[in-house]
């Protein structure tokens, strides 16, 4: 596909270096030319240097012939601009990135007067998997499947968990719970392991199940399933509003610091029943008399990475709570991610599956579209729920016939409402919603890309 990128930040960089691997036409649009510098360089993408609101920057980037513009520029009202032009000029589909909490209840409205695709708000995105990392503490990751059905929970087997030393295949007689472990960590690799695969002490396992399943399983392996009672968010910016209030939402107590006077008063009005303390979030006695050692969830929102990642590591050795780290940069993600600090939280990923996601559903030719996308294990694995709307290859033939690609795994199915953890007899059928686990990142944008050979590329007639 033909699409233009406007704004050449962390996301524009991201979702162009990614869309040029899946083979996609690129053009970005920047003010600043060393932005565009950045991009090509690491790219295969056309750079116009200019004002991507600005109609005539647009059709010298080819607006005419696209098929979808990404406005992610850092100015809301910008982004709306280039998908309006956009959608007059060009008649593209459109996505814009729209980050102010003042937009955020008339965001439907906006979306459908101006004829967008999609509006993405990154931060409140951010502040929806907090909440539901704070709603089930043991967990240091949760994406979520068809509409919430299907859950991909992610945590650590410590040496008393009692699932070490047991093979995958003997986890539902253990747990007598349907649930399904397709990814295992274990030091720098990532495996989706078949049945004979042993867990050890150590490994970082995610597995799916759906939600009452999850938490059946947890409880069964010894591990806490209650949301916090009360949570402490350093940092007074758009993710800790968001997040306040939903937590607030869930009747969880929420106790958030921040050191800027005016943001406090403004917080004072917008979350009436939450506790705004005006002070330093890294003053240890300030941390202290506020109650960090009782607190059973601790979230690091500031807009400084190095001190969110201090923070975290202060909480973990004064406290027990459920720490949550929001990371804006990812260069030092694996060092990171070693130091135990809880679940990390990159909004700019956030942001570029979503759109991602978009994208590999519109270039879909049989209807079988990528409904929800998530990168997992710094991008070493992908999790996708395609939503099967035609016969082909795949459909109404047993799991353990089909020549899936190595390293991949068909997770979980959705059918009318009912969860189906498969077993080689399973088939899937037209309607379902089926969530793939992938290590062949970037690879599958239609569900017959599972198989090692399609109907396309072997020239069959699409029977088996």
């Amino acid at each position: 596909m033909n699409i233009i990128i406007a704004g050449c930040g962390k996301v524009g960089r991201a979702l162009a270096e990614q869309l040029s691997k899946e083979k996609h036409d690129i053009t970005v649009i920047d003010l600043k030319p060393e932005s565009i510098q950045l991009v090509t360089n690491a790219a295969d993408v056309r750079g116009v240097v200019g004002n991507g609101a600005s109609y005539d920057i647009q059709m010298d980037a080819g607006v005419d012939k696209a098929d979808l513009m990404i406005a992610v520029t850092n100015a809301d009202e910008v982004n709306l601009l280039c998908c309006l032009i956009a959608k007059k000029a060009g008649g593209c589909q459109t996505i814009a990135r729209v980050r102010n909490p003042v937009y955020h209840h008339e965001i439907h409205h906006i979306k459908d007067e101006l004829g967008l695709s999609m509006v993405i708000n990154p931060e409140w995105a951010a502040a929806m998997e907090m909440a539901r990392l704070l709603r089930f503490p043991s967990a240091i990751d949760i994406d979520t499947f068809a509409n919430g059905r299907i859950e991909l929970l992610r945590f650590q087997l410590d040496d008393k968990n009692p699932l070490c030393g047991h093979k995958i295949r003997d986890l539902d007689t253990l747990s007598k719970c349907e649930v399904l472990v397709c990814i295992v960590e274990r030091g720098n690799e990532v495996r989706i392991p078949g049945g004979e695969f042993v867990l050890e002490n150590g490994d970082m396992i995610s597995v799916v199940a759906s939600p009452l399943n999850a938490s059946r399983f947890f409880r069964t392996i010894g591990i806490e399933t209650n949301q916090v009672r009360n949570t402490m968010i350093i940092g007074g910016g758009k993710i800790s509003f968001y997040l306040a209030k939903r937590l607030l939402e869930m009747g969880i107590q929420v106790k958030i610091v921040e050191k800027d006077r005016a943001a406090c008063e403004r917080l004072c009005e917008q979350l009436p029943k939450a506790m705004i303390i005006n002070g330093d979030g890294t003053d240890r006695d300030l941390l202290a008399e506020e109650g960090l050692a009782s607190a059973e969830g601790f979230a690091a929102l500031t807009n400084m990475d190095e001190e969110n990642v201090m923070l975290s590591l202060y909480a973990k050795s004064m406290s027990k709570a459920k720490k949550i780290t929001k990371i804006n940069r990812n260069t030092f993600d694996t060092i990171i991610g070693s130091l135990g600090i809880g679940s990390l939280i990159y909004p700019k990923h956030i942001t570029s599956e979503t759109i991602l996601q978009y994208v590999r559903a519109m270039q879909n030719s049989i209807g079988s579209n990528v409904e929800t996308l998530y990168r997992l294990v710094d991008g070493n694995a992908e999790a996708l729920e395609f939503i099967i709307r035609g016969e082909s290859e795949v459909t109404d033939i047993p799991l353990q016939e089909l020549d899936i690609k190595a390293n991949t795994l068909v997770c979980a199915i959705n059918r009318k409402g009912r969860i189906i953890i498969p077993k080689g007899q399973d088939r899937i059928q037209v309607g379902d919603s089926v969530v793939i686990i992938t290590t062949n990142c970037g690879a599958f944008k239609d569900v017959r890309d599972i198989l090692k050979k399609t109907a396309a590329t072997a020239g069959l007639s699409g029977q088996r």
